[in-house]
Order: C-alpha cells, then structure tokens, then sequence
C-alpha cells in the first residue's frame, strides 16, 4: 500500500492552519548596553508578504537604546508590519537573541524595567496571531536580518552623531519612549 503524500510532508499529531510566515528579526546598538544608538531589522518571507526594513528602534542617546531594547523593537515592527497588511495567520519569528526568544517562550523572567513595556507590547501584539512561535538561532542564520540592523546603524548613526549632546550636557531628550512604530503603549 502506498502511503499518503500528504501523511509524508506532515508529521502525526501536527496540524496546519492557514497561512504561515517566517520574520527573521536583529537589533544592534552602539554601544551596546545602552545610551547610544539603537536599530532594528526584519525579514518576512512567505505568503507573498515578501518585505525588508531597518530603522532606528529608539531616539539616539536616550536610556532605552540599547541592544536588547532593539531586539525587541525588531519583533514588534514585524508583527506591526503583518498586522497592517491584515494577516493574522501563523507566524515563525527567528532571532540570535537569546534573551527576547527565551522571554517570549516563558523561559526566562523579564526583570529589566527598561525592558518590560516592549515584552508586554510584543506579547499584546502575538495575540492578534493564529499563532506565534518564537525561535532561537545562530547569527550565522541570521544574516539578513543583522544586515539590515547594522545598515540602519551605519545610516542612522552618521545622522545622530551629528545631534549627539556634549560632555556634561543633558540630552535634549523630553521623555524616553520607544518611535511611534513599537511605542509599547497601544
């Protein structure tokens, strides 16, 4: 008896609903633990909702610019960005940001205030999904993304160093609140 194709492509005890997505998703920071510039950069692919972007996760010299604030703002563009374009089916979200992944899958507690607003956000957003899976992987599988991270950098830093605030002056910053794109408050 010849077997199913169907039952060879699809593992027992797993179903498959509706559309599915990948976002490779990255940060970067300069410097990294916080207080300088910070990016983001996501790759969707599948459904044909191919798309790319970078930019800047947060404002230049602000407290929360940092690299895993950037992480952050990269995973919740993305869905952001899938939510605009109505779709609300599955989706795979890849990082080499152990932090975020394990976060996100309950592993590991947020403890950083800085922090928690943009966990909160993200899991708000994940809702809105059929389903969302988030995944840990290598860099060197995330080159794309990291790519894009670090072009926004390039990019954008040249624009910030030029704002950035003197030795001993204040940062002519009113508030430390991430763009409006991942704004953690809804």
């Amino acid at each position: 008896m010849t077997p199913d194709p169907l039952e060879t492509k699809i593992p027992r005890g797993r179903t498959v609903i509706g559309p599915v997505v990948t976002v490779h998703f990255d940060g970067a920071c300069q410097p990294p633990r916080g207080g300088g510039v910070a990016t983001y950069g996501f790759a969707v692919e599948g459904e044909g909702l191919d798309h790319e972007e970078s930019g800047l996760a947060v404002r230049p010299w602000s407290e929360s610019a940092s690299n895993n604030v950037a992480e952050y703002v990269a995973a919740i563009n993305a869905l952001l960005w899938l939510r605009g374009r109505s779709f609300r089916g599955t989706v795979l979200l890849l990082g080499d940001s152990q932090l975020v992944v394990r976060q996100m899958q309950g592993e590991y507690e947020v403890r950083s205030e800085r922090l928690r607003p943009y966990h909160a956000h993200l899991v708000q957003l994940v809702r809105e999904f059929a389903e969302v899976r988030f995944d840990w992987i290598p860099r060197e599988q995330n080159e794309r993304a990291d790519a894009l991270s670090k072009e926004a950098l390039a990019r954008e830093g040249s624009i910030a160093r030029r704002l950035r605030p003197r030795a001993g002056e204040p940062a002519n910053v009113s508030e430390d609140r991430p763009s409006d794109a991942a704004d953690p408050v809804d």
